[in-house]
């Protein structure tokens, strides 16, 4: 009976307190089991994430449509890490062209793709071409070129800070381009690029403040 009367009380519970209750997990599996328990649960879940401002896969195991699902419902998300898991995050172009779809995607100001192997330019581009608002962005260790640093070029306006650590594919002309056109750009790590001193020399010239870390 006592039993029967504790998930009475439960069920009574306002959505906007089970969102409340349910955005401090930290463990997607527990959120997933959440949302099946019922109908109400289900709700509050789905508004938990539409609550969150930042939502990192880190240390989880996802794959395209777990991961574009997932940021779909989070609505006024500001900041969205998924770096390269332990387990082996399977993220490829497709899920970041899932991801591009989503509503928060024009008002992201921190996007981290760290470590990632199984993105290319394909994807990368296709989601920087909807991150007007984006500051921050992190693609070290992977394989994007100079094209997606030419979608970020005309994409995005407010860039401070770039990582592209280990990206050996990106050369002098990419970075030239994204400099000259993303004027509020204050860092950039290009360790393990392969791009020769004096190219970072260049960079320098045409942007005395910019803070390069090689």
């Amino acid at each position: 009976m006592e039993q029967l009367m504790q998930e009475a009380r439960i069920d009574e519970l306002p959505i906007d307190v089970l969102a409340h209750i349910f955005l401090s997990f930290t463990s997607f599996t527990d959120l997933a089991q959440a949302s099946i328990v019922c109908k109400k649960w289900k709700r509050g879940a789905r508004e938990s994430l539409a609550h969150r401002r930042n939502l990192s896969f880190a240390g989880w195991k996802m794959d395209d449509d777990s991961a574009a699902r997932l940021v779909c419902h989070a609505y006024n998300l500001r900041e969205l890490d998924i770096p390269r898991s332990r387990w082996g995050c399977q993220i490829t172009d497709n899920g970041l062209l899932k991801i591009s779809m989503a509503e928060c995607v024009g008002n992201l100001t921190s996007i981290s793709l760290w470590g990632l192997t199984g993105i290319t330019d394909e994807g990368v581009v296709q989601l920087m071409s909807r991150t007007k608002s984006l500051e921050h962005l992190n693609v070290g260790g992977t394989i994007i070129t100079d094209e997606t640093l030419f979608a970020v070029a005309r994409s995005c306006p407010k860039l401070e800070s770039i990582v592209l650590w280990g990206c050996r594919h990106v050369t002098e002309s990419g970075l030239v381009v994204l400099v000259d056109k993303c004027g509020k750009l204050k860092s950039m790590n290009v360790w393990g690029t392969g791009v020769p001193n004096f190219c970072l020399g260049n960079l320098l010239i045409r942007c005395p403040h910019l803070l390069i870390k090689a």
